[in-house]
């Protein structure tokens, strides 16, 4: 696989709150920065594995605050349900994340939980991203305003693409547009099948348009809804490199700003997300070998994640994608 460069460093840091105390042990090899492309960057030239081994713990986790969804997307890998969990759990977890720099609290479709704000205070130590539908946005925005680092909003393409693979455009619309009236920044989010891979330029557009931090895209997987996809919607690592290749250099000739990142499903990538299931359950996911894909290293209501981090096997896959050296990048440009 060819790598497209990640881009320079010195990119301008994006506010958020302080982080706890931590102790990542990369002495010179320098420190990690969070972008306005909300994304990690590194100020040197150091090997993510280099790093990822004088690590304590990981850059960043998925935290699901809940597996309740309202929308039913055909490419969702994550269907089985399981019982939310408490704020005292949800405490303790908090707990044992302690070094982590960022969280996402996701689902399922965490705006569904009423106390969403609650948790999002308590997890005011980290950097924040918030994954989202954005259906509940124009009841969630304003009690949110000013907590998150950004919104991740789950946006595959124009109304007709959008309307057929996850639901309803004008619902999600008018809670982006909630989230901005509030000041929270965006970034915007995209399964790729091969029946949408036509729509990625409308769809950077519109990221373009909103100025969004970043337009992600990933590759479905083959586990819950996905199953039921029809085979020729997975696209090839090579067929995703040269969309890739297509969207940058349209990137060029209209000069859209947002960073546009694509996560191709690789030996380089296999296992680098560590995702936190509603009872505390850690796993590295996407592990190929493994029938639903997570391969399971402990449980976060029970030790800290420097135990979780010891026993990870994917720990350079982890950097290396956090920073954009196993996946497909381009940096946010302009302002």
């Amino acid at each position: 696989m060819t790598a497209l460069s990640p881009g320079p460093s010195g990119l301008p840091v994006l506010p958020v709150p302080e982080f706890p105390a931590r102790d990542h042990r990369q002495g010179s090899s320098g420190a990690v920065a969070f972008t306005t492309g909300h994304h990690f960057t590194h100020d040197g030239h150091a090997d993510p594995g280099a790093l990822a081994e004088t690590a304590a713990v990981p850059l960043s986790v998925i935290l699901q605050v809940t597996k309740r969804c309202d929308f039913n997307c055909g490419f969702c890998s994550e269907t089985l349900q399981m019982a939310d969990p408490t704020l005292d759990q949800l405490d303790t977890i908090r707990a044992s994340l302690a070094g982590v720099q960022r969280v996402f609290l996701s689902g399922g479709e965490p705006l569904l939980r009423r106390d969403l704000p609650e948790i999002v205070d308590m997890y005011s130590g980290f950097i924040i991203g918030l994954p989202t539908n954005a259906t509940r946005g124009l009841v969630m925005a304003p009690r949110l305003a000013g907590k998150v680092a950004f919104v991740n909003i789950g946006f595959d393409g124009p109304r007709s693409t959008f309307s057929r693979v996850r639901g309803d455009y004008d619902k999600a619309m008018t809670g982006v547009r909630a989230f901005m009236e509030a000041g929270l920044p965006i970034s915007l989010s995209a399964v790729v099948l091969r029946s949408t891979v036509h729509a990625l330029p409308y769809l950077y557009q519109i990221a373009d348009v909103l100025d969004a931090g970043k337009l992600k895209l990933i590759l479905p997987l083959r586990k819950g809804n996905a199953l039921g996809l029809p085979e020729r919607e997975f696209i090839t690592v090579d067929e995703a490199h040269d969309a890739f290749e297509r969207l940058t250099e349209l990137r060029t000739t209209h000069d859209w700003r947002p960073a546009v990142r694509m996560t191709p499903w690789t030996q380089e990538t296999e296992g680098h997300m560590i995702v936190i299931e509603p009872n505390g359950s850690a796993q590295a996911w996407p592990v190929y070998d493994q029938p639903d894909l997570f391969l399971k290293l402990g449980n976060l209501l029970e030790e800290p994640v420097t135990a979780i981090w010891d026993r990870y096997p994917y720990k350079a896959n982890h950097y290396a994608k956090y920073l954009g050296r196993s996946i497909y990048t381009a940096t946010r440009s302009g302002p």
